[in-house]
């Protein structure tokens, strides 16, 4: 197999340094300035490796867009807050969000529209998807670059692609699994000198066998962390939404994505989507060490259901032709079935006061 640049580059790294982290390999293959995968190609949508919920349907961004017309009113319906997407994509989320946003026109006059991405290519896309609503977005490349002030948070499957740590049990307890060279000089897995500390071992798992794998997720946990400080301190409110698990378990979930098909995590660095499952257990305990109660999550398919998904549907397919009517129930049925992405996607919602927001269950609230 020809290495793709970004593999030849890396395995020159290795010789040069020693292993990888799978945190640094990660973040390698998805963010190098001239050769990462979200930074020199297209990968939304029909054209790219995967296609996310709002380019499944207008539905999604819709329905979105009403939660954080309610999130608005909790907070006073202020004179001027921050709306914040992070990794918005092509922007199609966003666009669909503000469509709806024109049923409060003080929503839109307030609106301060600022969306953080790392891509060059990707700005251009959000710019002009983006071009007929009447907003002008400010582009910054972290979250702690957004303007102080009140916030509303959008994140929809962008904390799956933030770079993971994975520790294997060996006889010397929890040790860094890393990426090094085998001797054809070929990437390959093996374990490095980094122990993972006894005290960010999850105690159902700390009598795990030989070879378990448990993955870490820092930077995630800081990004949440951070959102949730300002909530607090600034007044607002975040949806998080994306592939995960409830509550800390053992187990890969790496996983890499090359031409809508799953592919070896080693093949093809910074041609490949490379993600792993969120562990929104871990996410909520960042948002609580911030000082803020976050809202139990929900599974997808629930969430939407209970904004109203089938009430759209049912609108938007009024007067449509039977084709258009089935194209809307597949969406449907993609967005919320549990087989497809309704039980695997969560969305967890985080607010300033001691007061959920609708949909989320006010009595689990703990």
């Amino acid at each position: 197999m020809i290495d793709t640049a970004l593999k030849a580059r890396l395995k020159a790294r290795i010789k040069a340094s020693g292993p990888l982290s799978v945190a640094d390999y990660m973040s390698a293959c998805l963010t190098d300035p001239q050769h990462g995968y979200y930074t020199t190609r297209t990968v939304f949508g029909t054209k790219g490796d995967f296609i996310t919920a709002p380019e499944v349907s207008q539905m999604f961004g819709e329905l979105i867009g009403a939660f954080c017309l309610s999130a608005f009113e909790q907070m006073g319906s202020p004179k001027t807050f921050n709306l914040v997407e992070l990794g918005p994509g092509r922007g199609v989320l966003m666009s669909d969000l503000l469509r709806t946003a024109k049923l409060r026109p003080a929503f839109l006059k307030a609106t301060q529209l600022t969306l953080v991405e790392v891509s060059s290519k990707l700005k251009e896309v959000q710019r002009k998807t983006l071009a007929s609503s009447g907003l002008e977005p400010t582009f910054v490349d972290s979250f702690d670059k957004v303007q102080d002030g009140p916030l509303i948070v959008v994140a929809n499957e962008f904390f799956d692609a933030l770079p993971i740590h994975q520790f294997m049990k060996t006889p010397s307890g929890w040790m860094e699994r890393c990426i090094g060279l085998d001797d054809n000089e070929e990437l390959v897995f093996g374990i490095g000198a980094n122990k993972l500390p006894t005290s960010e071992i999850p105690q159902d798992i700390s009598n795990a066998p030989d070879g378990t794998i448990l993955e870490t997720q820092p930077i995630a946990n800081a990004v949440a962390q951070q959102i949730a400080s300002r909530i607090k301190n600034q007044g607002g409110a975040a949806i998080f939404i994306d592939y995960g698990y409830l509550k800390s378990a053992a187990g890969e979930t790496l996983q890499a994505l090359y031409k809508h098909k799953y592919d070896d995590v080693l093949a093809h660095p910074g041609e490949a989507d490379i993600t792993a499952h969120v562990n929104f257990d871990a996410l909520s305990n960042a948002c609580k060490q911030a000082g803020v109660l976050p809202m139990p999550p929900l599974e997808q398919g629930e969430f939407l259901l209970r904004m109203g998904l089938l009430e759209r549907a049912g609108a938007l397919g009024a007067g449509k032709t039977h084709e258009e009517q089935e194209a809307i129930r597949d969406s449907v049925e993609r967005l919320a079935a549990p087989e497809q992405m309704g039980k695997l996607f969560k969305v967890l919602g985080i607010t300033a006061t001691k007061d959920p927001l609708p949909p989320f269950d006010l009595s689990s609230r703990s």
